[in-house]
Protein backbone atom coordinates (compact mmCIF):
# COMPACT_ATOMS: atom_id res chain seq x y z
CA UNK A 1 0.00 0.00 0.00
CA UNK A 2 1.27 3.67 -0.89
CA UNK A 3 1.96 5.67 1.87
CA UNK A 4 0.51 9.17 2.59
CA UNK A 5 2.64 11.82 3.73
CA UNK A 6 1.11 13.92 5.71
CA UNK A 7 0.44 17.95 4.75
CA UNK A 8 3.39 19.96 6.39
CA UNK A 9 2.66 21.47 9.77
CA UNK A 10 2.86 25.50 10.23
CA UNK A 11 2.64 27.16 13.37
CA UNK A 12 1.73 30.96 13.29
CA UNK A 13 2.21 33.26 16.35
CA UNK A 14 0.11 36.13 16.65
CA UNK A 15 -4.07 36.08 16.24
CA UNK A 16 -4.74 39.63 14.75
CA UNK A 17 -5.20 40.53 11.13
CA UNK A 18 -2.23 39.45 9.88
CA UNK A 19 -2.04 36.29 11.93
CA UNK A 20 -5.41 35.14 10.77
CA UNK A 21 -4.53 35.97 7.13
CA UNK A 22 -1.85 34.07 7.35
CA UNK A 23 -3.06 31.14 8.84
CA UNK A 24 -5.88 30.99 6.51
CA UNK A 25 -3.36 31.85 3.25
CA UNK A 26 -1.43 28.73 4.04
CA UNK A 27 -4.24 26.17 5.23
CA UNK A 28 -5.73 26.81 1.35
CA UNK A 29 -2.19 26.42 0.14
CA UNK A 30 -3.10 22.86 1.30
CA UNK A 31 -1.03 22.64 5.02
CA UNK A 32 -2.10 22.00 8.82
CA UNK A 33 -1.72 24.80 10.86
CA UNK A 34 -1.86 25.74 14.27
CA UNK A 35 -2.07 29.45 15.24
CA UNK A 36 -1.80 30.54 18.68
CA UNK A 37 -2.75 34.15 20.34
CA UNK A 38 -1.49 35.28 23.57
CA UNK A 39 -4.90 36.57 24.46
CA UNK A 40 -7.52 34.49 26.44
CA UNK A 41 -9.92 35.04 23.10
CA UNK A 42 -9.91 36.53 20.06
CA UNK A 43 -10.75 40.26 19.10
CA UNK A 44 -9.01 43.28 17.44
CA UNK A 45 -9.19 46.60 19.39
CA UNK A 46 -8.95 50.51 17.34
CA UNK A 47 -11.79 51.81 15.32
CA UNK A 48 -11.51 52.01 11.24
CA UNK A 49 -9.57 50.95 8.58
CA UNK A 50 -9.01 51.80 4.74
CA UNK A 51 -8.38 49.08 2.67
CA UNK A 52 -6.67 50.24 -0.86
CA UNK A 53 -7.27 47.70 -3.53
CA UNK A 54 -4.25 45.76 -3.39
CA UNK A 55 -6.16 44.55 -0.11
CA UNK A 56 -9.32 44.35 -1.96
CA UNK A 57 -7.58 41.47 -3.97
CA UNK A 58 -6.26 40.01 -0.91
CA UNK A 59 -9.05 39.82 0.31
CA UNK A 60 -10.65 37.93 -2.60
CA UNK A 61 -7.84 35.28 -3.25
CA UNK A 62 -8.09 34.75 0.73
CA UNK A 63 -12.17 34.06 0.19
CA UNK A 64 -13.77 36.45 2.65
CA UNK A 65 -14.57 39.87 0.24
CA UNK A 66 -17.93 39.31 -0.10
CA UNK A 67 -18.28 39.16 3.75
CA UNK A 68 -16.40 42.44 4.19
CA UNK A 69 -18.21 44.02 1.67
CA UNK A 70 -21.44 43.52 3.67
CA UNK A 71 -20.31 45.55 6.47
CA UNK A 72 -17.56 47.79 4.49
CA UNK A 73 -18.39 51.19 2.54
CA UNK A 74 -16.89 51.86 -0.33
CA UNK A 75 -15.84 55.78 -0.72
CA UNK A 76 -16.82 57.20 -3.74
CA UNK A 77 -14.14 59.86 -2.88
CA UNK A 78 -10.59 60.47 -1.19
CA UNK A 79 -10.22 64.06 -0.15
CA UNK A 80 -7.46 66.40 1.39
CA UNK A 81 -8.79 69.69 2.96
CA UNK A 82 -6.00 72.40 4.74
CA UNK A 83 -6.99 71.74 8.51
CA UNK A 84 -6.31 75.50 8.79
CA UNK A 85 -8.22 77.38 5.39
CA UNK A 86 -10.88 74.64 5.57
CA UNK A 87 -10.40 74.58 1.69
CA UNK A 88 -9.93 71.64 -0.48
CA UNK A 89 -6.36 70.95 -1.96
CA UNK A 90 -7.15 67.92 -3.98
CA UNK A 91 -9.41 64.89 -4.10
CA UNK A 92 -9.34 61.25 -6.34
CA UNK A 93 -12.33 59.46 -7.67
CA UNK A 94 -12.60 56.09 -5.95
CA UNK A 95 -16.21 55.20 -8.74
CA UNK A 96 -15.13 56.56 -11.92
CA UNK A 97 -14.28 54.48 -14.79
CA UNK A 98 -10.53 55.67 -14.28
CA UNK A 99 -10.24 54.11 -11.53
CA UNK A 100 -11.87 50.82 -11.96
CA UNK A 101 -10.50 50.18 -15.76
CA UNK A 102 -6.68 50.87 -13.43
CA UNK A 103 -7.54 48.91 -10.29
CA UNK A 104 -10.36 46.94 -10.95
CA UNK A 105 -10.63 45.97 -7.17
CA UNK A 106 -13.06 48.36 -4.48
CA UNK A 107 -11.72 50.73 -2.21
CA UNK A 108 -13.29 49.93 0.81
CA UNK A 109 -13.07 51.34 4.40
CA UNK A 110 -14.38 48.99 7.29
CA UNK A 111 -14.34 48.67 11.40
CA UNK A 112 -11.19 47.05 12.22
CA UNK A 113 -13.41 44.26 14.22
CA UNK A 114 -15.54 43.46 10.85
CA UNK A 115 -12.39 42.73 9.19
CA UNK A 116 -11.15 40.72 12.26
CA UNK A 117 -14.40 38.52 12.40
CA UNK A 118 -14.56 37.79 8.76
CA UNK A 119 -11.23 36.72 8.85
CA UNK A 120 -11.78 34.50 12.46
CA UNK A 121 -14.70 33.05 10.81
CA UNK A 122 -13.02 31.73 7.72
CA UNK A 123 -10.40 30.48 9.64
CA UNK A 124 -12.78 28.72 12.25
CA UNK A 125 -14.45 26.82 9.48
CA UNK A 126 -11.23 25.60 7.83
CA UNK A 127 -10.59 22.27 8.65
CA UNK A 128 -7.62 22.85 8.51
CA UNK A 129 -6.72 25.48 11.19
CA UNK A 130 -6.52 25.08 14.74
CA UNK A 131 -7.14 27.81 16.69
CA UNK A 132 -5.01 28.25 20.21
CA UNK A 133 -5.78 31.27 22.38
CA UNK A 134 -3.85 32.31 25.93
CA UNK A 135 -0.29 31.16 24.63
CA UNK A 136 2.53 33.60 25.04
CA UNK A 137 5.03 32.07 23.20
CA UNK A 138 8.44 32.56 25.13
CA UNK A 139 10.72 30.94 22.70
CA UNK A 140 11.48 28.77 19.51
CA UNK A 141 14.08 26.71 18.59
CA UNK A 142 14.60 24.92 15.93
CA UNK A 143 16.31 21.80 15.23
CA UNK A 144 16.74 19.58 12.38
CA UNK A 145 13.50 19.65 9.92
CA UNK A 146 11.49 21.20 13.26
CA UNK A 147 10.26 24.47 15.13
CA UNK A 148 9.52 24.11 18.73
CA UNK A 149 7.85 26.80 20.28
CA UNK A 150 7.92 27.42 24.23
CA UNK A 151 4.56 28.90 26.27
CA UNK A 152 4.67 31.15 29.13
CA UNK A 153 1.30 29.32 30.11
CA UNK A 154 2.11 25.98 29.83
CA UNK A 155 5.51 23.59 29.87
CA UNK A 156 4.27 21.73 26.96
CA UNK A 157 5.34 22.70 23.75
CA UNK A 158 4.42 22.98 20.35
CA UNK A 159 6.42 21.28 17.33
CA UNK A 160 5.92 22.37 14.07
CA UNK A 161 7.19 21.74 10.61
CA UNK A 162 8.00 25.99 10.54
CA UNK A 163 6.49 29.03 12.38
CA UNK A 164 5.14 32.08 10.69
CA UNK A 165 5.87 35.48 13.24
CA UNK A 166 2.69 37.08 12.82
CA UNK A 167 2.91 38.70 16.71
CA UNK A 168 2.82 42.85 15.72
CA UNK A 169 4.83 45.20 16.38
CA UNK A 170 6.56 44.76 19.26
CA UNK A 171 7.00 40.73 18.09
CA UNK A 172 8.81 38.69 20.68
CA UNK A 173 10.14 36.48 18.02
CA UNK A 174 11.47 39.21 16.06
CA UNK A 175 13.72 40.41 18.96
CA UNK A 176 14.55 36.92 19.66
CA UNK A 177 15.60 36.34 15.84
CA UNK A 178 16.39 39.94 14.79
CA UNK A 179 17.42 41.87 17.62
CA UNK A 180 17.07 44.80 16.68
CA UNK A 181 15.58 46.51 20.01
CA UNK A 182 12.70 48.73 20.11
CA UNK A 183 10.17 49.97 17.62
CA UNK A 184 10.94 53.17 16.97
CA UNK A 185 8.22 56.22 18.59
CA UNK A 186 7.73 59.21 15.34
CA UNK A 187 6.79 61.17 18.99
CA UNK A 188 3.17 61.26 17.23
CA UNK A 189 0.17 59.77 18.81
CA UNK A 190 -3.36 59.26 17.77
CA UNK A 191 -6.70 59.74 19.66
CA UNK A 192 -9.24 57.22 17.28
CA UNK A 193 -13.16 56.33 17.75
CA UNK A 194 -16.42 55.65 16.13
CA UNK A 195 -19.61 57.50 16.61
CA UNK A 196 -23.16 56.95 15.31
CA UNK A 197 -24.18 58.65 12.42
CA UNK A 198 -27.20 58.95 14.06
CA UNK A 199 -26.75 61.45 16.44
CA UNK A 200 -24.71 63.49 14.32
CA UNK A 201 -25.93 67.26 12.67
CA UNK A 202 -24.34 69.84 11.28
CA UNK A 203 -21.05 69.98 8.79
CA UNK A 204 -20.28 66.47 10.92
CA UNK A 205 -23.68 65.25 9.41
CA UNK A 206 -22.98 66.34 5.60
CA UNK A 207 -19.16 64.87 5.72
CA UNK A 208 -20.68 61.28 7.16
CA UNK A 209 -23.35 61.20 4.47
CA UNK A 210 -20.95 61.87 1.55
CA UNK A 211 -18.89 58.64 2.50
CA UNK A 212 -15.94 60.43 1.59
CA UNK A 213 -12.49 59.77 3.10
CA UNK A 214 -11.42 62.80 4.42
CA UNK A 215 -7.77 63.84 5.75
CA UNK A 216 -7.49 67.64 7.39
CA UNK A 217 -3.74 67.93 7.16
CA UNK A 218 -2.47 70.63 9.22
CA UNK A 219 0.85 71.57 11.10
CA UNK A 220 2.04 68.62 13.03
CA UNK A 221 -1.19 67.19 13.02
CA UNK A 222 -4.03 65.79 10.93
CA UNK A 223 -7.63 64.87 11.51
CA UNK A 224 -8.84 61.41 9.43
CA UNK A 225 -12.93 60.67 8.78
CA UNK A 226 -14.65 58.49 7.29
CA UNK A 227 -17.95 56.35 7.66
CA UNK A 228 -17.84 52.55 8.44
CA UNK A 229 -20.25 49.67 9.08
CA UNK A 230 -22.72 50.46 6.60
CA UNK A 231 -22.62 53.81 7.21
CA UNK A 232 -23.57 53.53 10.61
CA UNK A 233 -21.08 54.75 12.37
CA UNK A 234 -18.01 57.91 11.46
CA UNK A 235 -14.43 56.67 12.15
CA UNK A 236 -12.51 59.73 13.78
CA UNK A 237 -8.37 60.01 14.76
CA UNK A 238 -7.02 62.83 15.22
CA UNK A 239 -3.21 62.95 15.20
CA UNK A 240 -0.52 65.36 16.70
CA UNK A 241 3.05 65.54 17.50
CA UNK A 242 3.79 65.92 21.28
CA UNK A 243 6.48 68.53 22.36
CA UNK A 244 6.78 67.07 25.53
CA UNK A 245 7.59 63.26 24.46
CA UNK A 246 10.61 61.25 26.06
CA UNK A 247 11.19 58.00 25.89
CA UNK A 248 11.35 57.17 29.12
CA UNK A 249 7.74 58.36 30.92
CA UNK A 250 4.04 57.66 29.30
CA UNK A 251 3.75 61.57 30.21
CA UNK A 252 2.93 63.08 26.72
CA UNK A 253 0.39 63.26 23.99
CA UNK A 254 -1.92 64.16 26.65
CA UNK A 255 -5.78 65.33 25.82
CA UNK A 256 -4.43 69.29 26.90
CA UNK A 257 -1.97 68.75 24.02
CA UNK A 258 -4.44 67.27 21.53
CA UNK A 259 -6.32 70.82 22.17
CA UNK A 260 -3.48 72.71 22.28
CA UNK A 261 -2.11 71.38 19.20
CA UNK A 262 -5.35 71.92 16.85
CA UNK A 263 -5.93 75.39 18.62
CA UNK A 264 -5.55 76.95 15.19
CA UNK A 265 -7.85 74.52 12.99
CA UNK A 266 -10.85 75.67 11.41
CA UNK A 267 -14.46 75.59 13.04
CA UNK A 268 -15.11 72.34 11.24
CA UNK A 269 -11.70 70.56 12.27
CA UNK A 270 -12.61 71.84 15.88
CA UNK A 271 -15.80 70.77 16.08
CA UNK A 272 -14.91 67.17 15.52
CA UNK A 273 -12.34 66.87 18.46
CA UNK A 274 -15.06 66.90 21.50
CA UNK A 275 -16.34 64.06 19.77
CA UNK A 276 -13.27 61.71 19.44
CA UNK A 277 -12.81 59.04 21.97
CA UNK A 278 -10.24 60.48 24.67
CA UNK A 279 -10.34 56.61 26.86
CA UNK A 280 -7.00 55.75 25.25
CA UNK A 281 -4.31 57.08 23.20
CA UNK A 282 -2.15 55.64 20.58
CA UNK A 283 1.71 56.44 20.37
CA UNK A 284 2.56 55.69 16.53
CA UNK A 285 5.81 54.02 15.75
CA UNK A 286 7.63 52.32 12.65
CA UNK A 287 11.50 50.27 12.33
CA UNK A 288 13.62 50.87 9.59
CA UNK A 289 13.29 48.68 6.93
CA UNK A 290 15.33 45.48 7.01
CA UNK A 291 15.73 41.94 4.64
CA UNK A 292 16.05 39.40 6.91
CA UNK A 293 12.68 37.80 7.18
CA UNK A 294 13.78 34.31 7.19
CA UNK A 295 15.68 32.34 9.89
CA UNK A 296 15.54 28.68 8.62
CA UNK A 297 12.15 27.48 9.20
CA UNK A 298 10.84 31.01 10.65
CA UNK A 299 9.68 34.07 8.96
CA UNK A 300 8.15 37.14 10.12
CA UNK A 301 4.65 38.65 8.52
CA UNK A 302 2.86 41.63 8.49
CA UNK A 303 4.05 44.50 11.53
CA UNK A 304 6.67 41.70 13.03
CA UNK A 305 8.54 42.25 9.63
CA UNK A 306 7.61 46.01 8.80
CA UNK A 307 5.69 47.98 10.69
CA UNK A 308 4.69 51.23 9.22
CA UNK A 309 3.66 55.11 9.91
CA UNK A 310 0.14 55.13 9.20
CA UNK A 311 0.37 57.97 6.23
CA UNK A 312 -0.20 55.63 3.57
CA UNK A 313 -2.65 53.27 5.18
CA UNK A 314 -1.06 50.49 4.64
CA UNK A 315 -0.50 48.62 7.41
CA UNK A 316 -3.46 45.69 7.36
CA UNK A 317 -2.88 46.15 3.58
CA UNK A 318 0.42 45.15 3.60
CA UNK A 319 -0.21 42.07 6.34
CA UNK A 320 -2.74 40.69 3.73
CA UNK A 321 -0.27 41.09 1.01
CA UNK A 322 1.68 39.07 2.87
CA UNK A 323 -0.10 35.98 4.04
CA UNK A 324 -1.40 35.69 0.28
CA UNK A 325 2.07 35.63 -1.36
CA UNK A 326 3.11 33.51 1.26
CA UNK A 327 -0.01 31.27 0.62
CA UNK A 328 0.98 31.29 -3.27
CA UNK A 329 4.72 30.58 -2.11
CA UNK A 330 3.51 27.53 0.08
CA UNK A 331 1.56 26.04 -2.83
CA UNK A 332 4.59 26.34 -5.25
CA UNK A 333 7.11 24.98 -2.92
CA UNK A 334 6.45 22.39 -0.21
CA UNK A 335 9.53 22.48 1.51
CA UNK A 336 9.21 25.99 4.06
CA UNK A 337 12.47 27.15 3.84
CA UNK A 338 12.43 27.41 0.24
CA UNK A 339 8.60 28.74 0.04
CA UNK A 340 9.95 31.35 3.11
CA UNK A 341 13.00 32.62 0.81
CA UNK A 342 11.06 33.18 -2.35
CA UNK A 343 7.80 34.57 -0.16
CA UNK A 344 10.48 37.58 1.45
CA UNK A 345 12.05 37.70 -2.29
CA UNK A 346 8.86 39.12 -3.76
CA UNK A 347 7.67 40.89 -0.60
CA UNK A 348 10.88 42.61 1.21
CA UNK A 349 11.68 45.60 -1.20
CA UNK A 350 7.72 46.14 -1.46
CA UNK A 351 7.14 46.68 2.45
CA UNK A 352 10.53 48.51 2.63
CA UNK A 353 9.37 51.02 0.19
CA UNK A 354 5.93 51.93 1.65
CA UNK A 355 7.47 51.48 4.88
CA UNK A 356 9.79 54.44 3.66
CA UNK A 357 7.06 56.04 1.60
CA UNK A 358 5.06 56.50 4.30
CA UNK A 359 7.08 58.22 6.85
CA UNK A 360 7.63 61.06 3.71
CA UNK A 361 3.71 61.25 3.38
CA UNK A 362 3.60 62.28 7.21
CA UNK A 363 5.60 64.92 6.58
CA UNK A 364 4.23 66.17 3.49
CA UNK A 365 0.58 66.05 5.20
CA UNK A 366 2.25 68.18 7.92
CA UNK A 367 3.59 70.85 6.55
CA UNK A 368 3.45 74.50 7.72
CA UNK A 369 4.03 78.06 6.87
CA UNK A 370 5.61 78.07 2.98
CA UNK A 371 5.96 74.55 2.80
CA UNK A 372 2.18 73.70 2.93
CA UNK A 373 1.24 76.82 0.74
CA UNK A 374 3.61 74.73 -2.12
CA UNK A 375 1.88 71.68 -1.07
CA UNK A 376 -1.32 72.55 -1.25
CA UNK A 377 -0.97 74.70 -4.64
CA UNK A 378 1.07 71.36 -6.04
CA UNK A 379 -1.77 68.93 -5.05
CA UNK A 380 -4.60 71.60 -6.55
CA UNK A 381 -3.43 70.84 -9.97
CA UNK A 382 -4.07 67.19 -9.73
CA UNK A 383 -7.49 65.94 -10.92
CA UNK A 384 -9.46 63.55 -9.59
CA UNK A 385 -8.45 60.79 -11.91
CA UNK A 386 -4.64 61.00 -11.55
CA UNK A 387 -3.49 58.49 -9.71
CA UNK A 388 0.00 58.17 -10.84
CA UNK A 389 1.35 58.97 -7.74
CA UNK A 390 -0.33 56.43 -5.47
CA UNK A 391 -1.14 53.51 -8.31
CA UNK A 392 2.66 51.38 -6.90
CA UNK A 393 1.08 51.20 -3.75
CA UNK A 394 -2.33 50.14 -4.73
CA UNK A 395 -0.86 47.62 -6.95
CA UNK A 396 -0.07 44.78 -4.90
CA UNK A 397 3.05 42.07 -5.24
CA UNK A 398 -0.09 39.08 -5.76
CA UNK A 399 -1.73 41.48 -8.80
CA UNK A 400 1.52 41.20 -10.85
CA UNK A 401 1.84 37.02 -10.21
CA UNK A 402 -0.22 34.34 -12.06
CA UNK A 403 -3.44 33.55 -9.73
CA UNK A 404 -3.29 29.76 -8.29
CA UNK A 405 -6.40 30.13 -6.25
CA UNK A 406 -8.51 27.28 -5.83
Amino acid sequence: MPVTTPPPHIAVVGGGIGGLAAALAVARAGHRVTLVERAARFGEIGAGLQLAPNASLALEELGVLDAVQGSAVAPPRLVMMDAVSGEQITALDLRGAAYTSRFRHPYLVTHRTDLHGALLAACREHPSIDLRTGHTVTDAVETEGEVHLAFAETAERLTADAVVAADGLHSRLRRILVGDGDPVCSRYVAFRGALPVSGMTGAMSRHASSEAVIVWAGPRMHLVQYPVRRGELYNQVAVFESDRYTPDSDDWGTEAELEERFAGACGTVRDALPLIARDRRWPLFDRLPVDDWVHGRIVLLGDAAHPMLQYLAQGACQALEDAVTLGRALREETDPERAFASYAGLRSERAAGIQTNARRFGEICHLDGMGAVLRNRLLSTRTPDDFDDVSWVWTSTAERLPSTTP
